[in-house]
């Protein structure tokens, strides 16, 4: 299989990261090209104990760090959409590590490879970026749980992170009523609560009355994954790891495009 058969697949989302990375698409792009070129002319090789997508996005670092760094500062950039304001506030290994998993879905041992670092520097990279999100996306939450002390939990994540709740509900009726009296910029949500009634149904009706970003932290994953919607893009399956809550929150308030708005 030829050099550019391999990587086609992968040349889209390279490009996507290399403009969330640069804050400008003809930046990324350039680099991109830069990259590829290298590769033709046999100048860099594809590292063979990667898999060809990590071992791509390795090799636009190794280009992007050694010509590109001077642009870390963002001066001079474009940044066109809010995210893309945001992410270049962000230190900037952090924003790599965050982008790398947070957009790209890479695990952190992989955006450790693609880095060259170890996986613990990824995670310690990935929490900076989450603590400058947090502070600057901090916002108003509806927990909708019915159990006590989960619903405690969560409250206890969701303070740590600077955010505030406003609302917890144990039904649907509770929650609709919540919403209504104040509009929460995160909803954090259970599939099955105390009256018997439906987490789903209740984030479809506040859905229906405002675009929110929306996270379901569930013991019953599997009747989100039917292909109808809304589908979910965050979904968490109890018992959860207090990261992985944290990581959700932080992703869904920065790539949501009602929090993009509101923090324009």
């Amino acid at each position: 299989m030829s050099l550019l058969a391999r990587l086609a697949p992968h040349l889209p989302y390279v490009r996507r990261y290399a403009r969330a990375l640069t804050g400008d698409q003809g930046t990324g792009d350039n680099y991109v090209r830069v990259a590829l070129e290298a590769l033709a002319a046999g100048e860099r090789q594809l590292p063979t104990d990667m898999t060809p997508r990590v071992a791509l996005y390795h090799v636009f670092h190794t280009i992007w760090s050694s010509t590109g760094a001077h642009l870390e500062d963002g001066s001079g950039l474009e940044v066109g959409d809010d995210a893309s304001r945001r992410l270049m506030r962000i230190a900037p290994r952090s924003r790599q590590a965050f982008l790398l998993t947070a957009l790209e879905g890479f695990t952190p041992s992989e955006a450790a490879q693609i880095l060259s670092v170890d996986p613990r520097t990824v995670e310690r990279l990935i929490a900076e970026a989450q603590a400058d999100i947090d502070a600057e996306l901090a916002t108003d939450v509806l927990i909708i749980e019915d159990e006590a002390i989960i619903s405690a939990d969560i409250e206890s994540l969701v303070k740590e992170l600077g955010h505030r709740v406003t609302g917890t509900a144990t039904t649907h009726d509770e929650a609709v009523d919540a919403v209504t009296r104040h509009r929460p910029g995160l909803v954090l949500a259970d599939i099955q609560l105390a009256d018997g009634s439906s987490g789903i149904d209740a984030v479809k009706d506040i859905l229906k009355r405002f675009d929110v970003p929306v996270i379901f932290i569930t013991a019953f994953p599997e009747r989100l994954l039917t292909g109808e919607r809304p589908e979910p893009t965050f979904l968490i399956t109890k018992p959860f790891q207090p990261e992985t809550v944290k990581a959700a929150i932080s992703q869904a308030l920065f790539f949501h495009p009602s929090r993009q708005k509101q923090a324009a």
